[in-house]
């Protein structure tokens, strides 16, 4: 019996049975339960009213209606990739080439020439970050076309981002609303670099090079350093060419540099008492996995990489009994992270 099924029959004269099974208990069970449905949904419309409970649509609205905010939709992936083959043959656009992982769709209409090779432009079939492959790795042909021999891509893919989490767009509104960007001021600029689809986050520099500059220091959607493409989009968007011109989103007479973090390599080396169902391989991949994503987390939040953080994430990482001998950048101490430097996961050594 629920609560409100019972207040019901605790308002009914006891003179009446209302024991299960009676007129009076029958009748208003339904109707109790009703009312039980009812509650719930008022409690639920009630909890909208705090965004954190908040996700998907209905998070997007509740910020867009609020701040204009809307969340950065996932983009693909898109390269410069090497034909070669023989001199005539043609290269179709909506043709397929492909990684191990992924393929990708040729986007224009070429002909091999007397080199015997071309360069064709790329797009992955699938939105996000699967089609971010090394350089390389894009070397099939799906289904074969008739005349060429061969593809490349000659530079890794990077610019291949997921749509914004709820996380992201969440703590974005919060900056928004926490720290207000009027007149030009350093949130400003942040907020205006992380409107940027690919933006991961954002560092402003108030005088950098003297009177009216200001550099904005970013990382792409990956917590990784940003790619040329990226930060040119960002200058174009904020201060084309830096004239001070307010041609962009920066105010007349404001002189202001986008720039890359710079890439901080984190490499480590340890030996491990391994479990026996797991290769060393497979370890190796945990581990890298495991401190990669601490990585991500601490992007522009923290100027540490902690030692003892990578040693619990080794031991926690799956077929990792123990470890021993870590050394991170061939120390054991923690490695400080400059205000214009992005951590990266670089070489993981594992040895028995």
């Amino acid at each position: 019996m629920n609560e409100i099924h019972e207040r019901i029959l605790n308002n009914i004269d006891n003179k009446y049975d209302k024991t299960k099974g009676s007129f009076f208990y029958d009748a208003t069970a339904p109707v109790s339960i009703e009312l039980e449905n009812q509650n719930n949904k008022i409690k639920e419309v009630g909890n909208k009213f705090d965004v954190e409970n908040l996700s998907g649509i209905e998070l997007e609205k509740y910020i867009n209606q609020r701040t204009g905010i809307s969340r950065k939709q996932a983009t693909y992936a898109a390269t410069i990739a090497t034909i070669t083959g023989q001199e005539g043959s043609l290269i179709s656009k909506g043709d397929l080439v492909s990684s191990d992982t992924v393929n990708f769709i040729i986007q224009e209409n070429k002909t091999i020439g007397l080199s015997g090779q071309v360069n064709v432009l790329l797009e992955c079939e699938l939105p996000g970050s699967v089609g971010n492959v090394p350089q390389g790795s894009i070397k099939y042909f799906p289904i074969s076309i008739p005349g060429l021999t061969s593809v490349i891509n000659n530079n890794s893919v990077t610019n291949g981002f997921n749509a914004e989490s709820d996380e992201n767009l969440l703590s974005r509104y919060y900056e928004t609303i926490r720290t207000p960007s009027t007149s030009g001021n350093k949130y400003h600029y942040m907020n205006w670099a992380k409107e940027i689809v690919g933006v991961g986050d954002a560092r402003v520099f108030s005088l950098w090079a003297g009177d009216n500059t200001v550099k904005v220091v970013i990382t792409d959607s990956n917590k990784q350093t940003a790619s040329e493409e990226l930060v040119l989009e960002v200058q174009n968007y904020i201060d084309p060419n830096t004239t001070g011109t307010g041609e962009g989103q920066a105010p007349i007479g404001a002189f202001c540099t986008v720039v890359s973090a710079i890439k901080k390599d984190i490499n480590i080396s340890f030996t491990v008492t391994k479990d026996i169902n797991y290769t060393l391989e497979q370890i190796k991949t945990n581990v890298s996995n495991s401190i990669a994503e601490y990585l991500k987390s601490i992007a522009f939040k923290e100027d540490t990489v902690s030692y003892a953080r990578i040693g619990s994430l080794i031991l926690s990482s799956g077929g990792v009994l123990d470890y021993q001998a870590l050394k991170v950048n061939l120390g054991t101490s923690n490695i400080q992270v400059l205000d214009t430097d992005v951590a990266i996961l670089g070489e993981v050594v594992v040895s028995e």
